[in-house]
């Protein structure tokens, strides 16, 4: 009848939805039975704020996609238990029960079983390009042309180790959490200098609630842009905004990529380590630098070692927000409408064409449906799941959406510009 014990009280669903954002007590549900999370969600790993999107809602198909050692969790959810529901409002709805179905497909299809040998050969060409970026400023001096092969070479290694860490943060690499979140903690710290606190902070909250205004911090940004097609009505009718949003889709290009990593990035990932005395993420951070400066520092001298790291991060964000960003802005934002797993993470991705280069570029992030209905499922399977999603998609009318490479970076745009042109209408009261 779910997991941990339950208490005999029945709780309804209106009952749990009270208990929600706005009340003092936050409830949710698992597999039918009622938690009571107000003092658990301030020591919940995946943050405060992770948990808080599901209070007042039904989280079992999150709770589900997230947890790799369920019988573990259980254990923490025992003590939580106040109720369950009544059986009459225990029924799936009959997509909720596809999902559970081709969930249990995709586990007796071992598809949630990694080939280690494909992130051991990741790992070893990320260390290759770092080796040959310093062989050749080493071997061939600070010339301009050196420069610039040291220099893309170190943004590949940089762009391709945050797709590394990506795997280990979803913990779908190793079956034990631990081995994943060691293995985190290296790449995303040693090898790329960034918090994996404050990652899985941050990351979570959008796989969780995608596309999901106040919910998804990679759409909430309403200082410089306003996405979607409700908001920019919303603010253009109330006359409100920060900026000339009809102009986005320019302004997007200096403004966007450039500054994501060299700024962004920085600014809130040290105010988060800081602010949280996250000690092991500083000391992998002060790792990667002894590295950078031990490696590079007698080539180009302190400030040269410098300018060039913040050049790889200019360079890189540019790789890392067209690759994350293509298949979310063109989507559906909107606020969260508590709908099902499957619906919400279908409306708020879209799939770009598989080829070789594409799973390399993006690190399979061109299956961005099957990863976001999947999160723990190692990306190399990606490819044999997607076939099932899209006959489910065609079973339930949800449209199946994939396109190409550079119609999906063009997508981006046009979808700033229409977002842009909604705002000023509304905004000038234009018919």
């Amino acid at each position: 009848m779910g997991l941990g014990n339950r208490s005999n009280r029945e709780i309804t669903l209106e009952e749990v939805q009270q208990h929600g954002k706005l009340s003092l007590k936050k409830w949710l549900i698992i597999d039918n039975s009622v938690y009571d999370v107000t003092e658990w969600q301030n020591r919940h790993p995946g943050g405060r704020r992770l948990l808080a999107h599901h209070t007042g809602q039904d989280a079992t198909e999150a709770f589900t996609a997230f947890h790799l050692d369920k019988q573990l969790v259980t254990k923490y959810l025992k003590a939580l238990c106040v109720g369950h529901l009544p059986a009459e409002q225990q029924k799936q709805s009959p997509i909720v029960k596809d999902m559970h179905e081709l969930r249990q497909q995709a586990e007796e299809m071992g598809l949630f079983e990694s080939k280690l040998w494909f992130y051991a050969a990741h790992l070893s060409h990320i260390i290759v390009l770092d080796i040959l970026a310093w062989l050749c400023m080493w071997w061939y001096g600070i010339g301009w042309l050196p420069y610039i092969i040291t220099t893309l070479l170190l943004t590949t290694a940089q762009a391709q180790a945050g797709w590394l860490q990506h795997d280990f943060g979803h913990l779908s690499v190793f079956q034990k959490s631990r081995w994943n979140h060691w293995f985190h903690y290296f790449v995303i710290g040693g090898i790329k200098a960034a918090s994996a606190h404050w990652w899985n902070y941050r990351h979570f909250q959008h796989h969780a609630k995608p596309n999901m205004v106040a919910k998804d911090p990679d759409v909430d940004m309403p200082y410089l842009f306003l996405l979607g097609d409700k908001l920019p009505k919303i603010w253009g009718a109330k006359q409100k905004g920060f900026m000339p949003y009809n102009y986005q889709a320019k302004y997007f290009f200096f403004l966007g990529p450039p500054l994501v990593l060299p700024v962004l990035f920085h600014i809130v990932n040290i105010t988060y380590v800081f602010k949280r005395k996250v000690w092991t993420d500083i000391a992998w951070t002060v790792v990667y630098f002894t590295r950078l400066f031990w490696m590079f520092t007698p080539l180009l001298g302190a400030w040269g070692t410098f300018w060039m790291y913040m050049l790889v991060r200019l360079l890189e964000s540019h790789w890392f927000v067209w690759v994350t960003q293509m298949s979310h802005i063109p989507m559906t934002i909107d606020k969260d409408q508590d709908k099902d797993w499957f619906t919400s993470q279908l409306q708020a991705t879209c799939n770009v064409r598989q080829s070789a280069f594409n799973d390399w570029f993006t690190g399979h992030l061109n299956f961005q449906i099957e990863h976001h209905l999947f999160p723990t499922m190692p990306r190399h399977n990606f490819w044999k799941i997607a076939p099932y999603v899209e006959r489910m998609c065609t079973k339930h009318g949800i449209e199946y959406q994939q396109k190409g490479l550079l119609t999906a970076f063009a997508d981006v745009v046009r979808s700033l510009e229409h977002s842009g042109q909604l705002w000023y209408e509304a905004y000038h009261e234009m018919p």
